[in-house]
């Protein structure tokens, strides 16, 4: 198949926005007019790198650090401190990327120590950004701690090959109880770990300025690179009240070695030539416009509302009849970015357009399918204003948690209403389903009051879900490569980890199942862990609640306040992954991406109609055993997922006599037809001849009255 390449078409059509391209392909709305007349971004500004300076090297403040000190100094020009500031583009040029701690690109055995305080505190836990677990158990704690506090320690990484490296960038020990970071360091280099060469300023030891508290990275940059096999970080001084601890990653190019065979096993390599770079929020909507000019037919841009900033929230639309809902074809959505941080799932969600519209055209009978068969729709930035901040970081600069809230410090993801405790307590008090239906739960007065703490970005989401009939959902985070299931919130008050199981239990598992199991690392059971738990043990997979509890999360709101099933896909170990990593993050998540889309077809659908053929909206569809129901579209088109099996299922809506039937579901992929007829209940058309009436009795004339009493009473006698 030959796939129409994105990379000379992409700056022909960027460029094309500036003569003025004036509206959107299929039901563009006047609100993104403005869209148009942005002005593009210049290469040489999304190029620009943020670099820390290099460091002073000065004698430490003896009531600040503890250690030899480093009384070497650095010539002017060379010592600028440690924190960002812009550089130039030859600067950036010249930088080599992460060589993978943190994206575990480098396994355990290529870490050592000169000495581990313990196994959980070992040079495998000295990878950038890694976090500790709760209690700081023996095995998973957040860095690599030195057995002793003397200037002789070091951490080293054996590269395996020759590689050119320009950098290192250092954290201190993840931990909420411990405060341990490294203030200094020397860095050495080797070509067979026995003999080691200091980095040099003139003749003296480079020392280089580490951190000064425990959680934000400091990046170094090498006066000049230097080329070797290993390399070692040897602290020289470190946090008075704390010890020599460390997080770590090397900035390092492979030298070319078409003999490592090492370096050929391990490499992914993408045949699909797409946009691989970050993307500033008016790149991503130059982005999508290039997208939507490259197939009009299928593609539609909308936005869902704005940020706290005023950013809007851009949407792409991928549907052979874009802008319209059809009976009987399902809506799906993938969203992304609503912690802003976690940027690998955005990045995925903008290959992703690229590739249907590409693939599309160039005939690819399974994305024809997609896009002829669903209506598609791709959120990539829920929370821009929190990205651009981490965008102005850089990817291996923004630490943990830079960007991840809203503007005003809202964590949108589980920013919605708790329709748990409403749903259980209304179950406890057995109002179910007299008072109370199990599903719809509606949304309580105080969090639609303006003074309710709810991010402009989650009332956003949650009109956009009320509107749109989505039948199947996920949200893309970072960070762990596990996919959640709801429920998300634990049933027992006080617990902080139970299994806690919708009932649709089974259903969810499978759908978590067909993205992890597709997935090229997530149930690899060889692969290490990216922090502190062990999914791979688990097929990828893990019920929301028994990881952790969390109240009013968007995946327990959607399925208790609308139709659509939502979980959330955890796609990589690293929240930021480097621009490099982006072809093989492609390769890791794409096939799963497209299984996930294919499950919406999974289970029953059709129609409820009166007996005149009218769609009936809002009738309830439930199955016997499921103790949770959905409800028909606008046009009575309903959508149910279920595994394969045959189900009793039930169509009623308010007025109309309930009706029942058998419906089947196969192992093929494609949902089962299952239409309903139903007919109005007497008690209904009573209802409604009153109504005509003005709700009054039916009146006879006096005299024809009289007579019937008359001749009552002579029958009585």
């Amino acid at each position: 198949m030959t796939r129409r390449r994105l990379s000379f078409l992409t700056p022909l059509a960027l460029l094309g926005l500036l003569v003025g391209l004036a509206d959107l392909s299929h039901g563009s709305t006047g609100e993104d007019e403005d869209y148009y007349m942005q002005e593009l971004l210049t290469r040489e500004q999304y190029n620009q790198v943020q670099m820390l300076e290099k460091p002073v090297a000065s004698i430490p403040d003896r009531h600040e650090h503890r250690g030899q000190n480093p009384a070497k100094k650095v010539p002017k020009g060379k010592e600028e401190g440690s924190r960002q500031t812009d550089q130039t583009t030859a600067d950036a040029k010249s930088e080599c990327p992460p060589m993978g701690l943190e994206t575990l690109k480098i396994d355990d055995f290529q870490l050592h120590a000169s000495s581990t305080k313990r196994y959980g505190l070992g040079a495998h836990r000295g990878r950038l950004n890694i976090q500790a677990g709760l209690y700081e158990d023996d095995l998973y704690d957040g860095a690599w701690c030195a057995g002793r506090d003397d200037p002789l320690q070091w951490f080293e990484v054996d590269a395996r090959r020759l590689t050119k490296f320009t950098g290192v960038i250092t954290q201190g020990r993840s931990s909420l109880w411990s405060s341990d970071w490294v203030t200094s360091y020397k860095v050495m280099v080797s070509n067979d770990s026995h003999t080691w060469v200091t980095l040099k300023n003139g003749s003296e030891d480079l020392i280089f300025s580490a951190n000064r508290e425990k959680e934000i990275p400091v990046r170094n940059v090498f006066p000049a690179p230097v080329v070797a096999r290993y390399i070692r970080v040897n602290p020289r001084s470190w946090f008075n009240s704390g010890n020599i601890c460390m997080r770590v990653e090397i900035l390092g190019c492979p030298m070319p070695d078409p003999n490592n065979y090492y370096h050929r096993r391990n490499e992914v390599i993408t045949s699909d030539d797409l946009d691989f770079r970050h993307h500033s929020y008016k790149e991503m909507r130059q982005l999508m416009k290039v997208v939507n000019d490259m197939c009009p037919n299928i593609t539609r841009i909308y936005n869902i509302g704005k940020s706290q900033s005023g950013l809007k929230l851009y949407a792409i639309e991928i549907s052979d009849n874009p802008g319209e809902h059809e009976v009987g074809e399902p809506e799906f959505r993938y969203t992304a970015g609503s912690h802003g941080n976690e940027v690998l799932g955005r990045e995925l969600l903008l290959l992703l357009m690229q590739f249907m519209c590409l693939e599309y055209l160039s005939g690819n009978q399974r994305i024809r399918h997609l896009v002829e068969e669903t209506r598609i729709h791709l959120l990539p930035s829920v929370n821009p204003d929190g990205y651009e901040k981490a965008f102005e970081a850089g990817s291996e600069l923004s630490g943990w948690s830079l960007g991840r809230w809203s503007n005003d410090g809202i964590d949108i993801h589980h920013n919605f209403p708790d329709l748990n405790s409403i749903l259980w307590e209304a179950e406890a008090k057995k109002w179910i389903p007299r008072k109370m239906f199990n599903h719809h739960v509606p949304i309580p007065e105080w969090y639609q009051s303006k003074n309710a703490s709810v991010a402009v970005e989650t009332r956003a989401l949650i009109a956009w879900m009320e509107k749109m009939p989505f039948v199947l959902g996920s949200n893309l985070q970072g960070g762990e490569l596990v996919v959640t299931f709801p429920y998300d919130k634990t049933r027992s008050q006080g617990v902080t980890r139970e299994q806690t199981p919708t009932p649709d239990d089974h259903v969810f598992r499978w759908l978590a199942f067909s993205y992890a199991s597709t997935h090229r690392l997530m149930t690899d059971a060889n692969r290490r862990v990216c922090h502190t738990e062990d999914f791979a043990k688990e097929d990828g997979t893990i019920n929301g609640a028994s990881w952790h509890t969390a109240a009013g999360s968007m995946n327990d709101f959607s399925y208790l306040h609308t139709n659509c099933f939502e979980l959330s896909m955890y796609v990589g170990c690293d929240k930021f992954p480097h621009e490099s990593e982006l072809p093989e993050e492609w390769e890791n998540n794409r096939e799963s991406l497209l299984v996930f889309m294919e499950q919406v077809h999974r289970g029953i659908k059709g129609v409820v109609r009166d007996l005149q053929g009218r769609g009936i909206a809002n009738a309830v569809i439930s199955v016997e055993g499921i103790s949770h129901d959905v409800r028909t579209a606008a046009d009575g088109d309903y959508w149910r997922l279920l595994n394969p099996g045959e189900y009793r299922v039930t169509a009623r809506a308010e007025g109309y006599s309930l009706v029942s039937k058998k419906c089947e579901v196969g192992y093929e992929m494609g949902a089962t037809r299952c239409d309903f007829k139903i007919g109005r209940t007497n008690l209904s058309r009573i209802k409604e001849i009153m109504e005509k009436f003005n709700k009054q009795p039916i009146r006879l004339p006096a005299r024809p009255l009289q007579a019937r009493r008359s001749r009552e009473r002579r029958m009585g006698t």
